[in-house]
């Protein structure tokens, strides 16, 4: 009769990485390309890079400070 060798599994708090560090990579690939095509769309309507540029750090501190809840 075959037999089956018991598999084991690493407990939460032995993992090798953390969530965080699985995840934060595709996230800042992800806010890379976001911003690439934000700012792409902005040129493409006409705004100048440095408008674009501004504007999209507008967004990011406005973002930030609602998710501190900061916001007004």
């Amino acid at each position: 009769m075959p037999t089956v060798a018991a598999t084991s599994i690493t407990p939460p708090d032995q993992h090798v990485v953390t969530a965080r560090e699985a995840l934060e990579p595709l996230y800042e690939k992800l806010e890379l390309q976001t911003e690439s095509l934000v700012l792409a769309a902005a040129l493409e309507a006409g705004w100048s890079p440095d408008e674009a540029t501004k504007a999209l750090a507008a967004l990011r501190l406005q973002d930030a400070l609602t998710t501190l809840g900061r916001a007004n």
